[in-house]
């Protein structure tokens, strides 16, 4: 399935010039696209003036009538939403391949970076992937299926999880399903609890991820 999708999107190159030595890729949520999470990377950028920014459109026409999606909400069964999660983890996979093998970068100098849908998709690929990359900061998701994970974790990238105590749209307990879901497999966890935040990113959040990526990416 991967070879029918080529992914692309927004990019922001290098700040400092010449080639990329790391790259972060900023997964966007459901009906987003893009152009939603790119306008994060000035910010994320400020001390990483080498590495590149891409925001790619998840491969699929948002069922709302707008936007993009990863995966499916329409029908929200567990087997129908992994089904989902399977197809695009493939296409992201072969996108995050691709990158690596353009800019002959290592896994190690990658990073992953999700908002909501966006997160899910992170935290499932991530540890799945045959060599780790440098770390994860996911905003507002959650954990898909950690019972599987137990059995098909391969790589234990650190993980960064910020979250809104006023999200209505993902309850910020996914944030400590998510955490413990994560740490029984060995993987190192951090989190961030934002008071009467809703279901967004604020500029803790960022501060939070612009340290954390700096701190993985050195």
């Amino acid at each position: 399935m991967s070879d029918l999708f080529e992914l692309n999107g927004p990019t922001l190159p290098p700040q400092g010039g010449g080639p990329a030595d790391s790259v972060v890729v900023l997964l966007h949520g459901y009906g987003a696209d893009g152009n939603d999470l790119i306008g994060l990377a000035p910010h994320l950028a400020a001390h990483l003036p080498k590495t590149l920014f891409i925001s790619p459109d998840a491969p699929f026409p948002c069922e709302m009538g707008f936007g993009r999606q990863w995966f499916s909400f329409q029908n929200r069964t567990p087997a129908e939403i992994k089904e989902g999660v399977i197809a695009a983890a493939e296409i992201l996979n072969s996108f995050l391949d691709g990158l690596l093998q353009r800019f002959l970068l290592k896994d190690a100098r990658m990073a992953l970076v999700g908002f909501s849908q966006g997160t899910m998709m992170a935290l499932d690929v991530a540890p799945r992937r045959a060599a780790s990359v440098a770390g994860v900061v996911g905003f507002s998701g959650r954990l898909l299926d950690g019972a599987a994970l137990e059995k098909e974790v391969k790589v234990r990238p650190p993980v960064l999880l910020v979250h809104g105590d006023a999200d209505s749209m993902v309850p910020v307990a996914h944030l400590d399903h998510a955490e413990a879901g994560l740490k029984s497999v060995g993987i190192a966890v951090e989190t961030l609890r934002r008071p009467g935040l809703a279901h967004g990113i604020d500029p803790e959040g960022i501060a939070a991820a612009s340290a954390f990526l700096t701190r993985v990416l050195a």
